[in-house]
C-alpha cells in the first residue's frame, strides 16, 4: 500500500451495485496486515471498509459482503531497474605476465638498444650485418630480462602500497601469486646475469656494466633494508644512473666492441665513451635528464599511498603542483636546449644529408617540447587519473626521442 503521499485524495470504491466515490479518507488503521478504512460519501453515509493488496497492486474492501473492490492509482508507478552484475573473466597466464612487465617501460628498453647501436655504427649500413644483428639481439635479451626484474621486484615490495595508487597491477589485483611473481622476478635476473658473462665475444664489459650497474641499483632501489626509494635524492641518483650512463654508455661501449670492432680492445670501454666520444655523452646526459622527469612524474600520481606508507618522495615533500610544474618545465628546457643546439649545428654540417638529419632531429625536439607545454595546461596535478594520462604520453614522447636519436649522426 502506497504512503499517503502519493494516493489520490478521492478514491473510488466499486461493488456489486454501482461505484461510490469517496472524499479523502478520515482515518485508516493497520489490521491484521489489512487496512482498515473509513470515511463519508458525498451523501454523507459512513463506510468501514477493509482493504487488503492483491497481486496487480489494487486494493480489494469488504463491507459486510456489498463492496468488492478499491482501487487506488498512486501518482508513480515507475518499477525499479535492474542492474545485471557481469563477473570479470581472469586474464590469461601470458597476459596477467605481460602487464607484470610494465609494457610502457619494456617497450623502452626495446627500443633503446637498437636505436644506441644505430648512434653507435660507424656507417648507418654496417648497422645491417649479421655480427651487428647478433650483438644487438645478445644484448635485447638479457636487457628485457633486466627490465623485468627491476619493475617485477618494485612491484613485489609495494604490494600494499600499488592496492592504493595502482590496483590493477597483478600483484595488487590479486591476478598474481607473490610467490609466482618471486620465481618469475628470480629466473629473469639469473638468466640475465649469466648472459653478461658466459660469451667469450658477446659478454663485453660493456655488457657487463649494462646489466650488473642496473642489477645493483635496481635492488637497492626497492628492496629493504637499503630501500633508496624512500630518500628522494639517493632514489634521484638510481634513476639518472640507471636511465643515463649505465644503459646509453654501457650498450654504446658494447656496440663499439661487440659489433663494430674486430676485438674487444682499450678504447671501448664505458669511461673511454664517455669523455671521448660525444654521441655517448649527449645521449647519456639527454636521457639520464628525461629518466629523471619521468621518474618524478611517476611519484605525483602516487602521493595518497606513499604518504601513507611513509614513502617520502619529492612530492610527498613539496607537494603534486610544485612537482608537477619543476618536471613539466625541466622537460620543456630540455627539448629546446637541445633542439636549438640540433638545429645550430645542422648549419654547420658539411654535407647536405647531415643537415637535413640533424635539422629534422631539432624540429622534432621542438615540436615535442611544444606538446610537453601544450598538454600539461589541461592538467590537474591533484588529480591523479589526469597526471597519469599526462605521464604515459611522456613515455611515448621518450619512445619518438630514441627513434629519432640516431638522426644526430
Amino acid at each position: 500500500f502506497a504512503p499517503a503521499s502519493r494516493i489520490s485524495p478521492r478514491v473510488r470504491i466499486s461493488s456489486g451495485v454501482g461505484s461510490v466515490l469517496w472524499n479523502e479518507p478520515a482515518s485508516k488503521e493497520v489490521v491484521n496486515g489489512d487496512i482498515l478504512i473509513s470515511g463519508v460519501d458525498d451523501d454523507n453515509k459512513e463506510y468501514y471498509n477493509t482493504a487488503s493488496n492483491t497481486n496487480n497492486g489494487d486494493l480489494s474492501a469488504s463491507n459486510n459482503g456489498d463492496l468488492s473492490g478499491v482501487t487506488q492509482q498512486p501518482q508513480s508507478t515507475k518499477v525499479p531497474e535492474q542492474t545485471e552484475v557481469v563477473s570479470k573473466q581472469p586474464d590469461s597466464f601470458p597476459l596477467v605476465l605481460w602487464r607484470f612487465t610494465r609494457p610502457h617501460t619494456l617497450i623502452g628498453s626495446a627500443l633503446a638498444i637498437p636505436s644506441i647501436f644505430l648512434l653507435a655504427a660507424p656507417t648507418y649500413s654496417s648497422f645491417f650485418t649479421l655480427r651487428s644483428l647478433v650483438a644487438l639481439v645478445y644484448a635485447a635479451v638479457p636487457s628485457l630480462l633486466m627490465n623485468l626484474y627491476i619493475t617485477g621486484l618494485n612491484q613485489i615490495t609495494d604490494i600494499d602500497i600499488d592496492k592504493i595508487n595502482k590496483p590493477n597491477l597483478p600483484l595488487a589485483s590479486g591476478d598474481l601469486k607473490k610467490s609466482t611473481a618471486i620465481g618469475v622476478v628470480l629466473a629473469a635476473v639469473a638468466v640475465s646475469l649469466i648472459m653478461s658473462v658466459c660469451n667469450p665475444v658477446f659478454s663485453t664489459s660493456g655488457l657487463q656494466v649494462a646489466l650488473w650497474g642496473s642489477f645493483l641499483l635496481g635492488t637497492v632501489y626497492s628492496l629493504p633494508p637499503f630501500r633508496l626509494k624512500r630518500h628522494p635524492l639517493l632514489a634521484a641518483f638510481c634513476i639518472v644512473a640507471v636511465r643515463g650512463t649505465i644503459i646509453n654508455a654501457g650498450f654504446y661501449s658494447h656496440a663499439l666492441s661487440a659489433a663494430f670492432s674486430a676485438s674487444n680492445g682499450a678504447g671501448v670501454g664505458v669511461l673511454h665513451c664517455l669523455l671521448n666520444d660525444w654521441k655517448c655523452a649527449f645521449s647519456s646526459l639527454f636521457f639520464g635528464v628525461f629518466g629523471i622527469v619521468i621518474a618524478l612524474m611517476k611519484d605525483v600520481p602516487d602521493a595518497h599511498g606513499d604518504r601513507i606508507f611513509d614513502i617520502r618522495s619529492f612530492t610527498v615533500r613539496i607537494g603534486q603542483k610544485r612537482v608537477f610544474r619543476t618536471m613539466k618545465n625541466l622537460l620543456v628546457g630540455l627539448f629546446g636546449v637541445s633542439g636549438g643546439a640540433l638545429i645550430k649545428w645542422a648549419m654547420m654540417s658539411s654535407t647536405l644529408g647531415e643537415t637535413a638529419r640533424r635539422s629534422l632531429a631539432g624540429v622534432g625536439c621542438l615540436l615535442s617540447g611544444y606538446f610537453t607545454h601544450t598538454q600539461a595546461k589541461s592538467v590537474n596535478p591533484e588529480e591523479s587519473a589526469q597526471v597519469y594520462d599526462y605521464y604515459m604520453q611522456l613515455w611515448k614522447l621518450f619512445y619518438f626521442c630514441y627513434l629519432s636519436m640516431p638522426l644526430c649522426k
